[in-house]
């Protein structure tokens, strides 16, 4: 009962903390899941970022039901997503009762555009720390340069991509172009 208890506190904590989505969240939940707590190594959780792109629903989301379900099978997938949630409802169902009532003040109009600006600031952050661990040779920057060049210019589903990558992981690895 108590690692259940670790797990939805954990998982509440970095949702209570987290501001912008799913990719503003990443360097929370590495720095609580794999510097803190331990339950995930660097290169695992970008395999959760992967496959949670391939996943419906928010990536903080699938990554606290696949760590939970790791560390305790179905039910610590299902507390560790429901920690990971409830303080995004709670601060959710605040918001929508009050907003309205708000929402046209000049001072609450600026204050979402500075928090525009921070989440922004976030997400550009995860970038560079994914961009880190992932673009680390040749190959893997000529992959990176052609799937935005394709996500630029054409309307292919991400999933499209992501099953290109693994594919193309796969064949470099096997080629020794790349390590495994």
């Amino acid at each position: 009962m108590k690692k259940y208890w670790e797990l939805f506190i954990t998982f509440a904590r970095i949702g209570v903390m987290t501001f912008g989505g799913g990719y503003a969240m990443i360097p929370i939940l590495e720095r609580e899941l794999v510097d803190r707590k331990q339950w995930t190594t660097s290169e695992e959780i970008m395999d959760y970022y992967a496959v949670g792109q391939c996943t419906p629903g928010v990536i903080a989301v699938n990554t606290a039901t696949f760590i939970g379900y790791r560390l305790c099978g179905v039910p610590g997938g299902i507390i560790a997503t429901a920690g990971v949630v409830f303080p995004s409802l709670v601060i959710i169902c605040v918001i929508a009762g009050v907003l309205s009532n708000f929402a046209d003040i000049p001072a609450v109009k600026s204050a979402f555009a500075g928090i525009r600006v921070c989440v922004c600031v976030l997400i550009f952050n995860a970038v560079v720390k994914l961009w880190k661990a992932a673009v680390t040779d040749k190959a893997t920057l000529a992959l990176f340069l052609l799937v935005f060049v394709l996500s630029v210019f054409f309307d292919i589903s991400p999933v499209v991509f992501v099953l290109f990558c693994a594919a193309a992981g796969i064949v470099l690895a096997r080629l020794g172009v790349r390590g495994k």
